[in-house]
């Protein structure tokens, strides 16, 4: 069963790879804005996968995104089977990946943090880091 998940997570992998490829080189529609797969989940049957997207962008231009990646979703599964030989292409769910949104609003809070800080707190904790 292990060596089943195995193959399982590289046929993820090559999915991934596949698609973002078919996405950057391939795809002609106007409205797929600035898309990075950054993740592909398969079934244990591999007849379904979930494509995780991120798109840089307003709201309005990721919901066009993801519209026009979903008109584009049997070209792309086409193309998916004419690259890597499986018995059944998967079936592609296109889903929207916020994790990235979220570690930038992280980081500017982070960052918001650090501004507020006067510089003796900072030079404070250098000193005991150096101790």
């Amino acid at each position: 069963m292990n060596g089943l998940r195995v193959r399982i997570e590289r046929v993820a992998l090559q999915v991934q790879k596949e698609i973002s490829d078919i996405i950057r080189m391939q795809v002609k529609d106007p409205h797929v804005g600035f898309v990075t797969v950054t993740g592909c989940e398969v079934s244990n049957d591999m007849t379904h996968a979930k494509v995780f997207v991120s798109v840089l962008g307003s709201s309005e231009q990721r919901t066009e995104t993801m519209g026009a990646l979903e008109r584009a979703k049997g070209f792309i599964r086409s193309e998916l089977g004419r690259r890597i030989r499986l018995r059944v292409t998967p079936e592609l769910h296109f889903k929207l990946d916020e994790s990235v949104d979220y570690s930038i609003r992280i980081g500017h809070m982070l960052g918001e943090i650090t501004s507020q800080e006067s510089p003796s707190d900072i030079e404070k904790q250098e000193i005991r880091a150096d101790e």
